[in-house]
């Protein structure tokens, strides 16, 4: 198949998982580091802080691919990414259920929230993603979220481990339970939309790079926590100081 040949559905569908299995962050050495429970627990405070940052963003990237769209069952559909987020009510929700995570590694609710000791990389990577939806096409920042079509494996094993190595983070396993539905279930509509709206080719190389950069901004992240708080072990100047810092 020559380049300019347009891909069946089921074939853009299976490139797409194809770059999720070289790509996607299950293989970056943090995390196989924190399934072997070689992490302490101002490492795993350390991610837990950052990693609010990027769950503090997600509804705010979902209003603003959902304020791209002119059709009202796409909206109806995609709203509910942002409630699974914010939840219904106060003390509700994906983003509360981290913080209650964040706080199970030793971590006050204030100290997370603030947002003062996020790393710089993760700021910009995060950011990043939210100038990804907004300025790309509306193609590419509904192909960027399809990374949710790798995340429940490594939900469901990240779950047992942490119960293996560091149970006294049970407490805060929750916001992990609520993904393992809902996660596939937006991964499922995502899949479909994009193999159905990427009409030509070239569309189809846009949404697989879309993918492509979701996961380098995941595995950036990734690498910051592991430069600040592993090899070499160098936080910026503001950045969360592990106990010994």
């Amino acid at each position: 198949m020559t380049p300019s040949e347009l891909l069946a559905p089921d074939e853009l569908a299976a490139r797409l998982r194809a770059i999720g299995e070289e790509r996607y962050h299950h293989r970056h050495p943090f995390h196989l580091l924190m399934h072997e429970g070689k992490l302490t627990r101002g490492q795993l405070q350390a991610w837990a802080l950052n990693r609010f940052y990027y769950q503090s963003q997600i509804p705010v990237k979902d209003a603003l691919v959902l304020s791209r769209s002119n059709d009202p069952e796409f909206r109806r559909l995609w709203r509910k990414r942002i409630v699974d987020h914010d939840g219904t009510a106060a003390g509700d929700g994906g983003i509360e259920r981290w913080v209650r995570l964040a706080e199970a590694t030793g971590l006050s609710r204030e100290r997370v929230e603030s947002g003062r000791e996020v790393l710089p990389a993760t700021r910009y990577a995060v950011n990043a993603y939210l100038e990804l939806v907004s300025r790309k096409s509306f193609l590419e920042s509904v192909a960027s979220s399809l990374t949710e079509m790798f995340s429940r494996d490594l939900i469901a094993l990240r779950m047992d481990r942490l119960r293996q190595h560091y149970p006294w983070l049970e407490p805060g396993l929750a916001y992990f339970q609520a993904r393992l539905t809902q996660g596939p279930e937006d991964a499922r509509f995502a899949l479909d939309w994009v193999t159905r709206h990427a009409r030509t080719r070239a569309e189809q190389e846009l949404a697989m790079d879309a993918l492509r950069a979701k996961c380098d901004i995941l595995w950036a992240q990734l690498d910051a926590l592991y430069f600040a708080y592993v090899t070499p072990g160098w936080p910026p100047p503001g950045a969360f100081r592990m106990e010994g810092q």
